[in-house]
């Protein structure tokens, strides 16, 4: 895909997938030919955590749409967060986030540069 040009992207919940986080996800945006930025949608049940884990070069934000999280970033306190609150995941920060609501926490992660696989780094033993 060009993006020399307008695109308009719809994803579908076809796309969604388990990831190794506990919490599904849906790629929104997430481009080599766009390599500032991705925007991905993560759904975390009621009750679950995330791993704890961290991103090597990438500036990571969880911006909140629906639902209640405790989020838990590098050795500030556990906060928590609602719909239209962000949390700024500076890169190498560790971090996780409980879904404390009684339905699914829904919130938008956004990363500078885009997510890549390699930066990556989970935290916890297997």
């Amino acid at each position: 895909m060009s993006l020399t040009e307008p695109v308009i992207r719809r994803p579908t919940e076809a796309e969604v997938f388990d990831w190794i986080e506990r919490c599904q996800v849906l790629e929104i945006w997430n481009r080599e030919g766009d390599p500032q930025v991705s925007i991905a949608r993560a759904r975390v049940a009621p009750g679950v955590t995330t791993r704890w884990h961290r991103l090597h070069g990438i500036t990571e934000r969880y911006l909140v749409l629906t639902g209640r999280g405790r989020v838990e970033l590098g050795s500030l306190p556990p906060e928590d967060i609602g719909p239209g609150e962000l949390a700024h995941i500076p890169p190498g920060v560790a971090q996780r986030i409980t879904n404390v609501d009684r339905g699914d926490l829904v919130f938008l992660a956004i990363c500078t540069p885009r997510f890549r696989g390699d930066a990556y780094e989970d935290m916890e033993p297997s």
